[in-house]
Formats: C-alpha cells, structure tokens, sequence
C-alpha cells in the first residue's frame, strides 16, 4: 500500500541521488584537471599512476549512479501510480513528486543518448 510517506521517502531519494550524481561529476573533472597538471609538472610516475586510479574509482560511480536513479526513479513512478489508483491525485506531494518524475526522465534520456 503506497502513502504520502513513502511517497515523499522516494520523492527525497530521488533528490539524493541526482545531488550525488552531480557531485561525482564534478569530483572526475577535479581529478581529471588534477591528473593533467601533475603530468604536465612531471610528477613522481607512482604519484601519477594513484592519481590516475583515483580519477577511475571516480568515474566508475557515475554509471553506478545512474542506475541507482533509474531504479529510483522506477520506484517513485511505481508509487505514484499506486496513489493514483486509490484515487490520491492531489496534494503539494503528488505534484512534486510528478515534477522530479518529468526532470528525471529529461535527465535519464540525456544521459543514455
């Protein structure tokens, strides 16, 4: 049985994971920026190698990430139409939950193209 709780838990997650999206991002252009001036100053080639295995534990969060979305993402759809169905259409909730659902789908889309 879908509630207003479980719908604002989903709703939150939802939010979560897009913040943590966005921050992974930005953590691999740091590194990536990082990596490339230590290579330019001709660092010590062990500094450079952990840098480097630091910016590829970075990049492999983000497609980990996004899958943690999508499933959310699935979650949240799944309770909104719950609610829907035992006739809770209204509500500042609802209505926020269903602007995340449309953001996350523009976001999904432009991230699997």
């Amino acid at each position: 049985m879908a509630t207003i709780r479980n719908l604002k838990i989903k709703t939150s997650t939802c939010k979560r994971i897009v913040k943590e999206l966005d921050s992974y991002k930005k953590e691999v252009e740091r590194e990536a920026a990082k990596t490339a001036s230590m290579k330019d100053a001709g660092a010590d080639p062990y500094d450079i190698k952990q840098q480097e295995n630091v910016l590829a534990e970075s990049r492999m969060m983000i497609p980990d990430c996004h899958k943690r979305l999508e499933a959310a993402l699935a979650d949240l759809k799944g309770i909104l139409a719950e609610l829907e169905e035992s006739n809770q259409k209204d509500g500042p909730e609802i209505d926020e939950a269903k602007s995340i659902v449309s953001d996350l789908e523009k976001v999904v889309e432009t991230t699997e193209a």
